[in-house]
């Protein structure tokens, strides 16, 4: 647990670096079976205009790109807001076995709250959830966001 403390604060680190685009702050990083950082993404759909650029996507774009291979099936992503149902459906597309997780998103949340897409028993891979670390810091960062924004 340690461990995917230590990641989520570097994930929310890379979170506040997305403010400077526009951008919601939220932030993904693909970790290797070794502890390696194979991947890295924040949201970018407004500095790119793509409305794909969400950090789940970019982060894994990012670790195929660094391994040669779209298959991850080794990897752990850990994100500071739970994936919606696009970025539940690159997970599963690139064979993530593990994800980890700060804030809830009671709106569009697909990983337990709204929906439940990585567990979903009808589906031929299923995903190890693990929900909340940092999320006190997750949810605050993207409340003092929108706050500002209104």
């Amino acid at each position: 647990m340690q461990q995917y403390r230590q990641w989520m604060l570097q994930a929310l680190a890379d979170a506040r670096l997305a403010v400077a685009t526009g951008d919601v702050p939220v932030a993904a990083l693909v970790i290797a079976a070794d502890g390696t950082i194979i991947g890295r993404g924040r949201n970018e759909r407004e500095l790119h205009q793509d409305p794909t650029a969400h950090a789940e996507v970019v982060a894994i774009r990012d670790a195929a790109a660094t391994t040669g291979d779209w298959h991850l099936t080794d990897a752990t992503l850990v994100v500071t807001l739970e994936p919606c149902v696009m970025c539940a459906g690159a997970i599963l597309s690139a064979r993530i076995p593990r994800v980890v997780f700060g804030a809830w998103d009671d709106k569009a949340g697909a990983v337990g709250s709204v929906y439940d897409v990585l567990r979903d028993r009808r589906l031929n891979h299923s995903v190890e959830v693990i929900a909340g670390v940092e999320a006190e810091a997750s949810a605050s960062m993207l409340l003092e966001f929108f706050q500002a924004r209104r």
